[in-house]
C-alpha cells in the first residue's frame, strides 16, 4: 500500500522518469538548492542522443566524478583538533600489549594515526557499509557551524559523532556513499606499506564503484584481484530473479607486494600418494603440456626426446633423433597421435632430471615421462578467486557469536571468522600489523587471536569503530550495551579467554581502547592572536582542566610519530610526574615548576626526545638554562615545549 504524498505531482521529475525510459545513459545525480541529491539529466549528453551531427560540450576524458567528490577530497585534507584518550578501564592489560581498539568517526582517527603509523600498516580489511539503503553512511564536514551542520544531518549519537541514515528512498544514490569511501580510503593508503595490501568486503551494490575508486586512489595497476566469496551457497530466497550466493572481497595493493597461499586441505594432501627413498611424499604430473598451445609448432623449443635404458637405468633429454641401441624414445604425443611439447625446456630438465621419471602408460599403451612433484614444494596452494569454502559461509559468523555466549540478535550477521582468517594467512607474517576500520563485532580481533595460538605469530591489530548507539528496543540494548563499541570489546574479551582455555597459546590476549575525544588543548592554544587581554587574567593554563597527563602524553605521541602500543611508563621524580614512552625514546613531564634537579635527572637519561609545559619554567631564563643543560648533559635530546 502506498501512502499519499498530499501535493501535487512533480512534473519535473515526471519528465526525468520518461527521458531515462528511452535513454538511461543520460541520467546522472546532482545537488539541488538545498544540498540534496537527486536524479538529473545531462543535457549535452541528451543533445548527442538528439542529434546526428557532434555535439560540441565540455571536453570529454576518462574520469570518475559525482556530487561530492571535490567535498571528499577537502574531506580528506582538513586537518582536525581533535586527539585520541586513553580508556584503560576497558582495556585488557594495558602495560603489555600491542593491540589497539580506537572508539570514533574512523576519518578522524585514519587523520590521527597519519604520523604515528605511516607506511607501518601490512593488511588493512574493511567490511564498510554497502549502500543498501538500510545502513549509516557517515556525513562529513568539518568547517559547517555544529548547529546548521546537526540541522541537516538530523542525528548525533551519545558522544556527538553524526550519522544520517541511508534510506530505502536514497538506497539507489551512490554519491553520498562515494564522498564517504573516497576520503577514508585515500588516507588509509597512506598508512600501507610498501607491500601492504588491502581487502575489501563488499556487494552488488557498489562493486562497481568500488573498484573505479580505488582504482583512482590505488592505481588501476596496482588492482589485484575481485574475489567471490561464497558466503550464503543456498542463495537469498528473497531476490527477484537470481539467488544471490556471494560477496565480493576487492584486493589492492600499495605497490610490490607478495600473496602468499593456503596450507594444502585433506582433498590435496591425498595427491601425493608416493614416497621417495628419503620419506618426502611426492605425486607424479605428466610433464607433457596439456591445454592450450600444447602442439609441437606452438613452442618448437620445448619439443625434445627423452632417452631410456630399462636395463641401465640411463635416463637423459636430447634433440637428437638418433635413438642408441637398447634405448626407447620417449616423445610427447598427443592423445591425437600428433607431437605436442613438455611443459619444461631441455635445458631445465637436465637441471632437474632426478625429478622426472620415465613411465609406460597401460591404458594409452605409450611411454611418457612424469614430473615428482614434492608436497614440500608445494607447502602452500595459490589461492583462487572463488572462495567456497565452508568457513566463510555467513552462517558460520552468527554461530561462532553464539559460541562465544552471545545471544544472535545483540549483532546481526557478524563477518565469519574463517573470511578475515583467510586474507591474513595469505597477506600477513608474525609481528605485522592489521587494521580495521570498520570493525563492527571485533571478528578481526578474535581471528588474530585464533591465527596466533595456532602459529605462535605475533600480529597486532588496530580496530576502529564509531560508537553507533542501540536502539533502545533492541535485545542488545536490554542486556547493557549502549553502543556497537561495548559488543566490540566485550567480544574480542571472551574470544580472548575461550582461545586461552582452549589452546592455552601464550599469546598477546590484550587490547589497549582510546577514544576520539576533541583536543586537549584550549582555543587559545589555537589561535592566541584571538586572546583579548582582558581574558589573559582568567585564563590559569592553556590545556583542558579535565585533561590528565596521560591524555597529553597520547595526543604528544601522535604527533611525534610514536606507536600507541609502545611500552609506558610513569615516575616520579621529586615529586614530579615523569612519563617514559619505549624507555628513553620519548621522557615527557607536564607538572608546573619543575626544578633543575629534576631536569637534570632528565637529561642524564639522554633521551631522544623530551617534552615540558610552557609553566614547566617559571620564566625565559629558566627555559634557556633548560636547554643548556641539555647540551651539556644530553646533546641528542629534541626538546619540544607545549
Amino acid at each position: 500500500m502506498n501512502k499519499l504524498t498530499m501535493k501535487s505531482v512533480d512534473l519535473t521529475q515526471v519528465n526525468i522518469d520518461k527521458i531515462a525510459e528511452l535513454f538511461p545513459n543520460v541520467i546522472t545525480e546532482a545537488r539541488d538548492e538545498k544540498g540534496k541529491i537527486k536524479l538529473a539529466v545531462d543535457f549535452d549528453l541528451l543533445k548527442q542522443e538528439l542529434s546526428d551531427v557532434l555535439v560540441e560540450g565540455e571536453k570529454e576524458r576518462y574520469q570518475l566524478t559525482w556530487p561530492g567528490k571535490k567535498q571528499a577530497i577537502l574531506n580528506a585534507n582538513t586537518p582536525i583538533d581533535k586527539t585520541l584518550r586513553p580508556v584503560k578501564e576497558d582495556s585488557v592489560d594495558w602495560d603489555n600489549t600491542q593491540n589497539l581498539y580506537i572508539e570514533g568517526d574512523n576519518l578522524e582517527v585514519l587523520k590521527l594515526l597519519q604520523e604515528s603509523y605511516l607506511n607501518k600498516i601490512k593488511c588493512i580489511y574493511i567490511d564498510p557499509p554497502y549502500n543498501t539503503g538500510k545502513d549509516f553512511i557517515y556525513k562529513d564536514n568539518f568547517r559547517e557551524p555544529a548547529d546548521e551542520y546537526l540541522e541537516e544531518s538530523g542525528q548525533v549519537d551519545e558522544n556527538g559523532n553524526i550519522l544520517f541514515q541511508n534510506t530505502e528512498s536514497n538506497g539507489r544514490f551512490h554519491s553520498d556513499w562515494l564522498t564517504m569511501m573516497y576520503s577514508r580510503l585515500r588516507i588509509s593508503r597512506n598508512l600501507l606499506r610498501e607491500d601492504g595490501l588491502i581487502f575489501i568486503s563488499i556487494d552488488n551494490n557498489e562493486i562497481d564503484n568500488l573498484i573505479k575508486l580505488c582504482n583512482e586512489i590505488f592505481g588501476e595497476r596496482n588492482f589485484i584481484t575481485c574475489i567471490a566469496n561464497i558466503n550464503n551457497p543456498k542463495g537469498r530466497s528473497d531476490d527477484k530473479y537470481f539467488a544471490t550466493a556471494h560477496e565480493y572481497i576487492v584486493v589492492y595493493k600499495k605497490s610490490e607486494t607478495e600473496i602468499m597461499g593456503f596450507a594444502p586441505e585433506e582433498n590435496v594432501l591425498r595427491r601425493y600418494n608416493k614416497v621417495d627413498e628419503q620419506g618426502f611424499k611426492y605425486r607424479e604430473i605428466d610433464l607433457r603440456k596439456t591445454g592450450d598451445s600444447d602442439r609441437r609448432e606452438d613452442r618448437p623449443n620445448m619439443f625434445y626426446y627423452f632417452l631410456y635404458n630399462q636395463d641401465s637405468g640411463d635416463f637423459y633429454p636430447t634433440s637428437d633423433e638418433y635413438i642408441p641401441s637398447g634405448y626407447i624414445q620417449i616423445a610427447p604425443v598427443r592423445d591425437d597421435g600428433s607431437f605436442g611439447r613438455w611443459r619444461w625446456g631441455i635445458e631445465t630438465s637436465k637441471e632437474k632430471i632426478n625429478k622426472l621419471i620415465p613411465k609406460f602408460m597401460k591404458v594409452k599403451e605409450k611411454w611418457t615421462v612424469m614430473e615428482k612433484d614434492y608436497l614440500s614444494d608445494k607447502e602452500y596452494v595459490k589461492p583462487t578467486t572463488n572462495w567456497d569454502y565452508k568457513d566463510v559461509n555467513s552462517e558460520r559468523g552468527t554461530e561462532q557469536f553464539i559460541d562465544l555466549g552471545f545471544d544472535k540478535r545483540v549483532f546481526d550477521r557478524p563477518k565469519p571468522i574463517g573470511t578475515i582468517k583467510r586474507i591474513l594467512e595469505i597477506s600477513t607474517k608474525s609481528d605485522d600489523i592489521v587494521l580495521d576500520f570498520f570493525s563492527g563485532s571485533a571478528t578481526t580481533a578474535q581471528a588474530v587471536f585464533e591465527l596466533n595460538a595456532a602459529d605462535g605469530n605475533n600480529i597486532k591489530f588496530i580496530l576502529v569503530q564509531i560508537p553507533d548507539p542501540i536502539d533502545e528496543s533492541s535485545v542488545a540494548f536490554s542486556e547493557g550495551y549502549k553502543n556497537i563499541c561495548e559488543i566490540g570489546k566485550e567480544r574480542i574479551r571472551r574470544a580472548a579467554k575461550k582461545i586461552k582455555e582452549e589452546t592455552g597459546a601464550d599469546i598477546d590476549y590484550g587490547f589497549r581502547v582510546f577514544r576520539v575525544d576533541s583536543s586537549n588543548m584550549k582555543d587559545v592554544y589555537y589561535t592566541p592572536d584571538k586572546l583579548k587581554q582582558g581574558d589573559m587574567f582568567d585564563l590559569a593554563s592553556n590545556i583542558k582542566e579535565d585533561r590528565t597527563g596521560e591524555d597529553l602524553l597520547i595526543q604528544v605521541m601522535l604527533e611525534l610519530g610514536l606507536e600507541l602500543s609502545l611500552p609506558m611508563e610513569t615516575k616520579q621524580i621529586e615529586g614530579k610526574t615523569v612519563h617514559y614512552v619505549a624507555g628513553n625514546s620519548l621522557i615527557a613531564c607536564f607538572d608546573d615548576n619543575v626544578s633543575e634537579s629534576v631536569i637534570i635527572q632528565i637529561a642524564a637519561e639522554k633521551p631522544l626526545r623530551v617534552v615540558f609545559r610552557d609553566s614547566s619554567f617559571e620564566n625565559d631564563s629558566a627555559r634557556i638554562n633548560v636547554e643548556e643543560l641539555f647540551k651539556m648533559l644530553s646533546p641528542g635530546t629534541e626538546i619540544q615545549v607545549l
